[in-house]
């Protein structure tokens, strides 16, 4: 499996967003990284690490770390406000291509509904004329991104958001542009709706770009749906687990990816919480040594 690249990224250390005083300080996010044995890294929230481009690729040499992407985040979907949209993507952008990485993820939060109250902002179904925005706008995005750019848009489906179940995510590969619209492919999430996440790969194999790879508790999943519960009081429950505790099965995704003739970015991104600073580097050693035992090994960015 040498053309599957495994990261991680600060999600992993309980950094969800950039200005959180309580999480992880990016130096010691950096160094438990490499000390746990990743060598590739995707940027996470914007503001969280340096944004200097210099800076922080002199901080990213010196752990032996490349960049595998940036990450938009905290502007919701492109099917609505999209000025705001394209502005923030654009700051992304601009640094995770100073970086050299050639990949930009998207990740449509938040969604319909407040993840601790449980609101709805929005009804959980778009209308026709909203699914029309999201898909042209999804291209837009997709194709500023990469004429402007040199980057692939890497959407990713989410629980609460409009993309979260298979069919929906079928649908939104069917409905947006091949040259500029692919999966970064969270199995987790996508588990987490009942996904299966083999036949995704194996259904769409061009569209897959990038790879989150994590787990969800099908029980705390089902016990979530029967009771209406939004995604991050599920996460607050343990829904997400260090593999090989839950679902999908970890060896049936690896077998489906090596099967595609790419070379992907597998970035592990587990949703711990609650955020126990002294938990996450023990946490990510032990993810990387079963992902390693399952196959997927990390190639130094000095190999590549």
């Amino acid at each position: 499996m040498r053309h599957l690249r495994l990261g991680s990224c600060p999600d992993s250390w309980g950094v969800w967003f950039a200005d959180d005083p309580r999480q992880t300080p990016w130096e010691r996010f950096l160094d438990e990284l490499s000390g746990a044995g990743y060598h590739w890294l995707e940027l996470g929230p914007y503001g969280y690490l340096p944004t200097d481009p210099s800076m922080l690729a002199d901080e990213l040499a010196r752990r032996d770390l490349t960049c595998a992407g940036g990450t938009v985040a905290g502007v919701g979907g492109p099917h609505k406000d999209f000025g705001a949209v394209l502005a923030e993507t654009r700051k992304v952008a601009s640094l995770t291509a100073a970086l050299g990485a050639k990949n930009l993820i998207f990740v449509p939060v938040p969604g319909y509904r407040d993840d601790v109250t449980g609101a709805y902002h929005e009804a959980a179904e778009l209308d026709a004329g909203a699914w029309k925005s999201l898909t042209a706008n999804s291209n837009t995005l997709g194709k500023m991104l990469a004429e402007e750019y040199g980057l692939a848009l890497r959407f990713h489906p989410h629980a609460d958001y409009h993309v979260e179940t298979q069919a929906q995510t079928e649908r939104f590969l069917e409905d947006t542009d091949p040259a500029f619209v692919s999966l970064c492919l969270d199995t987790g999430h996508l588990a987490y709706r009942q996904a299966d996440v083999p036949a995704i790969i194996r259904g769409y194999p061009e569209r897959i770009g990038y790879v989150h790879i994590k787990q969800m508790d099908p029980a705390i999943a089902a016990r979530a749906k029967a009771d209406d519960l939004p995604f991050g009081q599920a996460v607050a429950q343990g829904a997400s687990v260090e593999p090989p505790a839950g679902l999908p099965d970890v060896p049936s995704v690896l077998e489906a990816l090596s099967e595609l003739d790419a070379e992907l970015f597998v970035v592990v991104e587990q949703d711990m919480y609650p955020v126990d600073f002294d938990l996450p580097l023990p946490i990510a050693t032990r993810t990387r040594t079963y992902l390693n035992s399952a196959g997927l090994h990390s190639r130094p960015a000095r190999e590549r």
